[in-house]
C-alpha cells in the first residue's frame, strides 16, 4: 500500500473547531490546538487511525469546551511508522502551526522520537498508542504521560498467566523495532522469573506479509508457547499463517502479547477463539463504556473502539481539565497539573498519574469467546481476571526514570 506523505496529511488535516467568545488570554494564539499523530494508512490504521481522531472529537464535545469559553482545534497526520517523519511533523506542528499537545502515536520508535522533540519544545505529549515501557523508564520526560498500556503491563498480565497454566517454554516472534524489542524483553523477564525457559527468538520486519520462515523456526524449537511480540496487521497475519502451518494442531500454542479488538474482528472468532491477552479497556464492561462505544461506532463506520481510542478520549478529557484549571496551555505546566490531579472519566474510572508519567488504572486478562458464546457483532471478550491498578504496571522504583527521586 502506498502511504500518503505525512506532511500532506497534515496540510489536509481535518479540523474540528469549537468557537466561543472570550477565549482565555493565557492560551497561546487563543486556541488549544491538538495534534493526533498516528498510522492513517498501514498496519496500525484500524486500531488507531481515524478512530483516534473520532475519539478526540468526542472528548472535546463531552468536555463542553464551547460553554467554557475555550476554542479547540484538532488536526491529524500520518507518521508512516517512521521516526524521522514523526519528528518532522511534531517539529513543524510545534514551531509553525501552533500545536500545543500531541496524542496517540502508535509505534514506539516514533513515540520515543516525538518524546524528545516535545521535551525540547516545552510542549505536551499524551501517549495512547505506543507501548514501550521505556517512556516511563530511562526515556521519561516532564512533558510526557504514558496513558493506556505498556509492554511491562502486557508482559506481566499475559506472560504470568500463561506460565502459571503450563506454558513453561517460549519462542518469540518479534517485530524488529523498539516496541517489539521492549515487549520481548519484558515478557522474557517474566517467563524466566516464573520458572519458564526461552528456547529461541526471531525478529521480523515491520508490516511483514510472509511469516513462513519465522513460523518454521518457531515450530522447530518445540516450544510450548510462541509469543507474538508484534501488533496490528503483523499479529493477525502471523496468527492466520500459523493456522495454515498447523502450529496449534501440532501441539504448540500462540500467545498474543498485544491484541486489539479490531484484530479479533479481522480474524473472526473461529480463528481467534481461546486467545488470552491483556488490555485496559473493553467496550462491554459497563453502561458507560457501552454508551461511549455506541456513539464512537456511529461516527467511525460502525467500528468499535480499541483501548487506544479509549485512551485518546480519556487522556484528552484530563488534559482539557488541566488547561482550564491553569488557564494556560504551557506544556510543562499542564503535564505537571495533570500529574497532580486524580483522574476520573467514564472509560477508565478513577486513577492517578505518577511522577514518571505512568497513568495508573486496572488491567484485565481477557479470553476470546467461542463463536457460540458471542451474542452479536463485537461481542468477543470474556474477563478471566482483573489486575488491580497497583499491580498492573511496573513499580516506579524499578523504572530508572530520572524524574523519580531515589531513596
Amino acid at each position: 500500500m502506498k502511504l500518503r506523505p505525512a506532511l500532506s496529511s497534515a496540510a489536509l488535516a481535518a479540523v474540528f473547531s469549537l468557537v466561543a467568545g472570550g477565549a482565555q488570554a493565557q492560551i497561546s494564539g487563543g486556541t488549544v490546538k491538538i495534534g493526533v499523530l498516528n498510522d492513517q494508512s498501514s498496519l496500525y490504521a484500524d486500531l488507531t487511525g481515524q478512530g483516534s481522531v473520532v475519539a478526540a472529537r468526542l472528548a472535546v464535545e463531552d468536555f463542553g469546551a464551547a460553554k467554557k469559553g475555550m476554542k479547540v482545534e484538532i488536526v491529524f497526520a500520518d507518521h508512516q511508522n517512521k521516526a524521522d517523519v514523526g519528528s518532522q511533523v511534531a517539529s513543524k506542528w510545534y514551531d509553525a502551526e501552533g500545536v500545543d499537545v500531541i496524542f496517540d502515536v502508535p509505534n514506539s520508535a516514533v513515540a520515543l522520537a516525538v518524546n524528545q522533540v516535545t521535551r525540547a519544545k516545552g510542549k505536551a505529549f499524551i501517549v495512547s498508542g505506543a507501548a514501550a515501557s521505556d517512556l516511563t523508564g530511562k526515556a521519561c520526560s516532564p512533558n510526557t504521560i504514558h496513558w493506556t498500556y505498556d509492554t511491562w503491563m502486557l508482559a506481566n498480565g499475559t506472560g504470568t498467566a500463561i506460565v502459571k497454566t503450563g506454558g513453561s517454554s517460549w519462542f518469540f516472534l518479534t517485530a524488529d523495532y523498539a516496541f517489539g524489542h521492549a515487549l520481548e524483553r519484558d515478557t522474557e523477564a517474566v517467563v524466566l522469573k516464573s520458572g519458564g525457559k526461552v528456547l529461541g527468538k526471531v525478529r521480523h520486519p515491520l508490516n511483514t506479509q510472509d511469516f513462513s520462515s519465522f513460523l518454521l523456526q518457531a515450530q522447530a524449537s518445540k516450544a510450548k508457547i510462541i509469543g507474538l511480540a508484534n501488533a496490528g496487521g503483523d499479529t493477525t497475519n502471523s496468527i492466520k499463517q500459523a493456522a495454515e502451518f498447523g502450529v496449534v494442531k501440532g501441539g504448540q500454542n500462540l500467545a498474543g502479547l498485544l491484541v486489539f479488538l479490531t484484530d479479533i474482528h479481522g480474524l473472526g472468532l473461529d480463528k481467534a477463539q481461546g486467545l488470552i491477552f491483556t488490555e485496559t479497556f473493553y467496550w462491554d464492561m459497563n453502561d458507560q463504556t457501552r454508551a461511549f462505544a455506541k456513539r464512537f461506532a456511529a461516527a467511525n463506520r460502525g467500528i468499535y473502539p480499541t483501548m487506544i481510542h479509549a485512551g485518546v478520549y480519556s487522556g484528552l478529557l484530563h488534559y482539557l481539565k488541566a488547561v482550564t484549571a491553569l488557564k494556560s496551555d504551557d506544556g510543562t505546566k499542564v503535564i505537571a497539573r495533570m500529574k497532580a490531579t486524580p483522574t476520573e472519566d467514564p472509560l477508565f474510572g478513577k486513577g492517578t498519574i505518577r511522577a514518571d508519567g505512568r497513568k495508573i488504572h486496572p488491567a484485565y486478562l481477557f479470553e476470546v469467546k467461542k463463536p457460540a458464546e458471542s451474542k452479536g457483532p463485537w461481542d468477543y471478550y470474556k474477563v478471566r481476571a482483573t489486575i488491580p491498578a497497583e499491580q498492573a504496571f511496573r513499580p516506579m522504583a524499578q523504572g530508572d526514570c530520572p524524574l523519580v527521586a531515589k531513596k
